[in-house]
């Protein structure tokens, strides 16, 4: 078995591993960079040069897993496209939205490869996806040659509980097992359960790292976090200020509007607007309809209903009325310029009655990075579009992640007893922990960090 690194960067980028396995070839996952532009942002395809690809996998929606898809099935046009019922469902949105997306930026960072694929593209490649659901077997390379009539390797989606379709990858071929954790939390969301991975045993492991770098207090819950969250918007809006959560769409942003709806059900937090952004509320909507194939906390609550929400005009985000008190849950987690979280955030800060909550990751190099650190009352450059700002209003991260925590990734190493570990999806700090973790309390598995465009061979 061989497995390629195809992330152009070695941190957190366009997630894409090409393995080669008993004669057949699968893509698992094909994303985007989300700190890179234009065709800089995309996995290493050109690597693949001459490679016959049987099939592209997916472990989920989010950009920097499928951003890429496009360009990689036009590039492998026999490939099938599998990926799990719930992110059937999610697929041809998120990719419209990039399309969307490219086609400002075009005009804004002066990109003309930009868009990297169409709306047109999209619509005719989506004939191309298939879902399926968890716990099943699939042969992926059926279409193709097989060795003396032998069987096609198969893949298993496994629930990760990352997100809404999420999934590790189970690959089995006649004489190699490989598990793709892709992005996992183990834990309970406020909506989804933890993974489902317990019963997962291969010989080689390729392992998401994102919070290898992050020392968790022993004594931190999320049932804490939640609570001191809740505490938070009582605070401000009992100072007659307003709230902005920043929160990706597809994940972060239903599981705060889960939260909300509970605390709105048992009487914690008045039902009132809360304003999201368009994508999120389509997110929302699929969140609901699809909640009878989820494996999910509170099945029967459904977020439109519970929820007064209320969609963000474009351009509203600098115009209107922010007393009395309002609630913001709005996509672009990390603040991106030209967002409306972007926009509201340069209105908040001036204001100590108001707060700015974070619920989850922001890249340090983002303009909500940059906010996280910032010291009340001191300068800070906040983006090149706002330049230089002071942050007057309230400001705290609430720890909801939706990734495991690193010493609950090395349990699950040992659970999953494989002959050789390779680490990804992680700053190289990250890496670097869970390396030496692992050879400290497993010396007999072999552990690879792979760098970009490198291929290691098990």
């Amino acid at each position: 078995m061989k497995i390629q690194n195809l992330n152009p960067a070695p941190d957190i980028g366009a997630s894409a591993w090409l393995v080669a396995t008993e004669g057949h070839r699968l893509l698992l996952d094909a994303g985007t960079h989300p700190k890179r532009d234009g065709n800089a942002s995309l996995p290493l395809f050109g690597a693949t040069s001459g490679v016959d690809l049987d099939a592209i996998a997916l472990s989920h929606c989010h950009h920097d897993h499928v951003g890429s898809l496009p360009v990689a099935m036009r590039r492998f046009p026999r490939a099938h496209v599998l990926m799990t019922e719930l992110s059937y469902f999610l697929a041809e949105r998120v990719l419209h939205n990039s399309v969307n997306v490219m086609q400002r930026q075009r005009e804004e960072l002066g990109l003309p490869e930009y868009p990297l694929y169409t709306h047109d593209e999209v619509d005719e490649q989506a004939a191309r996806f298939q879902g399926f659901r968890y716990n099943r077997e699939i042969e992926w390379a059926a279409h193709h040659k097989t060795r003396a009539g032998a069987p096609s390797p198969t893949l298993e989606f496994c629930d990760a509980g990352h997100t809404l379709g999420s999934a590790g990858i189970m690959v089995r071929g006649r004489k190699e097992t490989l598990f793709y954790s892709g992005d996992v939390s183990f834990r309970d969301q406020t909506l989804l359960k933890g993974a489902a991975f317990e019963d997962v045993e291969a010989e080689v492991l390729i392992l998401e790292t994102t919070r290898g770098n992050r020392v968790v207090p022993p004594d931190l819950t999320r049932e804490a976090e939640a609570e001191r969250l809740a505490a938070a918007i009582h605070r401000v809006q009992k100072r007659k200020g307003s709230v902005l959560i920043p929160a990706f769409a597809l994940g972060r942003t239903q599981e705060i509007l889960g939260l909300l709806a509970l605390l709105t059900l048992s009487g914690q937090l008045r039902r009132q607007p809360i304003y999201i952004g368009g994508l999120g509320r389509v997110f929302t909507e699929i969140y609901d309809l699809q909640a009878h194939r989820t494996r999910r906390q509170h099945s029967s609550l459904q977020l439109n209903e519970v929820l007064d929400l209320k969609v963000l005009d474009k351009g509203q985000a600098e115009s209107m009325r922010l007393t009395p008190s309002k609630l913001f849950v709005l996509t672009a987690g990390m603040m991106s310029e030209h967002t409306a979280a972007h926009d509201l955030a340069v209105r908040f800060m001036h204001d100590e009655r108001h707060a700015i909550f974070f619920v989850g990751y922001a890249d340090p190099e983002t303009p909500g990075g940059r906010l996280k650190v910032s010291r009340p009352g001191e300068p800070f450059h906040f983006s090149n579009v706002a330049g230089e700002a002071t942050r007057r209003c309230e400001l705290a991260d609430f720890d909801l992640t939706a990734h495991a925590n690193r010493e609950e990734l090395l349990d699950f190493v040992g659970e999953v007893a494989p002959r050789v570990v390779i680490l990804g999806h992680g700053e190289p700090a990250s890496r670097a922990w869970f390396h030496a973790a692992i050879r400290e309390r497993h010396p007999r598995i072999k552990v690879f960090q792979p760098a970009p465009g490198e291929t290691v061979e098990v």
